[in-house]
């Protein structure tokens, strides 16, 4: 499960982290999956895990390193494994999908929190694509 450049976030980042409210982990999130062109989600063997938020919403998860989603492989997503999502295809085929099938974007939950960003579908990609141009 190695990341495209590398990067390994340490125990004690990954602590740090944990404890950010939801905003600073949807930046932190934002930041580093356009860093690494690419996101993980986690999947059984019935697909990609969902849920619903307290509004009815359906979502898919996400977050910016495979530790962080695995961290969260526990309860109704025990067993998952921690799958990359290549940057260019979540902004191609993920994003319009998910679109199409009026479903959300959870945004780096963790374990046991209920207040997590769900974000559109699209305003989660312009916010990557505005992150990933101001890298270049």
């Amino acid at each position: 499960m190695a990341s495209s450049t590398g990067w390994h976030p340490s125990d004690r980042e990954i602590a740090s982290v944990l404890r950010l409210n939801r905003d600073d982990r949807y930046a932190y999130a934002v930041k580093h999956i356009a860093d690494e062109a690419a996101l993980w989600s986690l999947r059984s063997d019935d697909g990609y895990v969902s849920g619903d938020a307290p509004d009815g919403a359906v979502y898919v998860a996400v977050w910016p390193h495979p530790r962080y989603a695995a961290a969260c492989a526990v309860d109704a997503w025990a067993g998952c494994e921690a799958v990359r999502i290549d940057l260019d295809a979540w902004l191609e085929r993920w994003t319009p999908g998910l679109t199409r099938d009026q479903r959300f974007v959870a945004v780096f939950p963790v374990p046991g929190e209920q207040r997590v960003i769900v974000a559109q579908p699209d305003r989660f990609a312009a916010d990557l694509v505005t992150e990933l141009d101001a890298l270049e």
